[in-house]
């Protein structure tokens, strides 16, 4: 048995969906990823399916609301004074009362239960007072002002909802601004090389999945009910991937016109990276793609997936990009460069990331994409294409990032996007919009170079 602390409490290991969300909202709020700590979580548990799909919806759904959750709270008492395991019970049971309409005996009792145990009777108390009155009066009345309204309904920062606004219709924007609160759907990639769409609907719906061809990008399936991924026999067969929709379109919008070799310049996990990589080899074109990127462990899971999906030719590199960038080749036919970005078009995904973001950082990342697309373009073979994406909607790093850098290299000018992605073509850029499409926020351009210096 090993020895505990002296004065550490008894140990007390996550037992039900709740107290596993209550731990991973701790660990996101010291600092962790949501995703992350929920799988670290859920793996010591012990939890059946039903329990862990409960406990992800806890957590996810206390992230995606926490703002108009802790307005609700703040009605009722001065939150900045409790300790945080008692914000964090306060918060799992207020999203239960309000959006999940869960008994109130059950959240307020579980939620005393679990502060009691750790805290003692008066905090337990405190807790038990400010959950009745939340479950008896509800939320306080939203705001009058459309946008200030906006921002409580989705827990949305006034500045990104402001930056909405300025991308989209006017009649668009409640839309947007709520989507970006809801649970992302599960889109997934169909192998090519391995498969047909018509299969692999066929082996997911034997698994239990329902599944739904998408109109916009063929070989791209929604899929409700599956489960785990991981644990399908047909993605362990390699006969598709977990991608979302928007992520395929970038793909298909770098999809290389011939073989030969391309640079993946922020590899990153390697969606895109196996996306061209399935491309090239299912149309007879071998391709030879060096995948880049600073963070090994991501690299190594990229090295797992080309594996699984039976796909040659990708050569990984732990590096970043840069002007002097070893092992890289002086330049290649493609280049894609998805950037590092605010990630405003994935907080479905990554809700806790609306409270750590702010409009500084957006102006810091732009100067980094900046400085990347300067290098991606130094590697782009004359005649050749670069293809920018982020998975954001900001102007800085979308559209006003294209215009400088067009300004700044008038060796390069933008390529329309194919007739297959005119329904997301917007000012020869592709743009998708979770409101729009059911996929995630990307902003991606295809470049060409001239054949000769300007």
């Amino acid at each position: 048995m090993s020895a505990r602390a002296p004065g550490a409490g008894p140990a007390r290991s996550p037992r039900t969906a709740r107290d596993v969300a209550r731990a991973v909202l701790a660990r996101v709020d010291q600092g962790a990823y949501a995703t992350a700590a929920l799988d670290g979580e859920l793996g010591r548990s012990g939890l059946d399916d039903r329990d862990r799909r409960l406990a992800a919806e806890l957590v996810y759904g206390a992230l995606r609301h926490r703002a108009r959750l802790e307005r609700a709270l703040a009605a009722h008492a001065d939150l900045g004074r409790a300790p945080p395991p008692v914000r964090h019970a306060l918060l799992v049971a207020a999203h239960q009362l309000l959006l999940l309409r869960v008994p109130a005996h059950a959240a307020v009792d579980d939620a005393v239960g679990a502060v009691r145990g750790r805290h003692g009777a008066r905090l337990a108390g405190f807790v038990n007072a400010v959950l009745r009155k939340l479950a008896t009066a509800g939320e306080p009345p939203l705001p009058d002002e459309p946008r200030a309204r906006l921002a409580v309904e989705a827990s949305l920062p006034a500045w990104i909802v402001d930056e909405l606004a300025a991308q989209l219709p006017a009649d668009e924007l409640a839309a947007a601004a709520r989507a970006l609160a809801e649970p992302p759907p599960l889109w997934v990639r169909v192998n090519p090389t391995r498969a047909t769409a018509d299969l692999v609907a066929a082996r997911l719906a034997a698994e239990g999945a329902t599944v739904e061809p998408s109109p916009l990008v063929a070989g791209a399936l929604l899929v409700r009910g599956l489960g785990d991924p991981a644990a399908s026999p047909s993605f362990a067969a390699g006969l598709w991937t977990v991608q979302d929709l928007g992520a395929q379109v970038v793909g298909l919008l770098a999809a290389p016109d011939v073989g030969g070799a391309a640079l993946d310049a922020c590899a990153g996990l390697g969606g895109k990276t196996t996306h061209l990589a399935e491309l090239a080899a299912a149309a007879g074109r071998p391709l030879a793609i060096d995948a880049l990127d600073r963070a090994a462990a991501k690299l190594r899971r990229l090295e797992g997936a080309g594996r699984r999906l039976g796909l040659s030719g990708i050569r990984t590199i732990d590096a970043a990009l840069a002007p002097d960038t070893p092992g890289l080749a002086p330049a290649y036919p493609l280049v894609l460069l998805d950037a590092p970005c605010s990630g405003l078009g994935v907080l479905r995904r990554h809700p806790e990331a609306k409270a750590r973001l702010a409009p500084a950082d957006v102006r810091a990342l732009a100067g980094t994409q900046a400085a990347l697309l300067a290098a991606a373009a130094a590697r782009v073979a004359p005649g050749g294409a670069l293809v920018y994406a982020v998975c954001t909607f900001t102007a800085a790093e979308g559209p006003a990032q294209l215009e400088a850098f067009l300004a700044a290299h008038p060796g390069f000018a933008v390529e329309p996007p194919p007739p297959a992605l005119a329904a997301v073509t917007e000012g020869g850029a592709v743009r998708t919009w979770p409101h729009r499409h059911g996929a995630d926020g990307f902003f991606a351009v295809r470049l060409r170079r001239a054949m000769l210096p300007p």
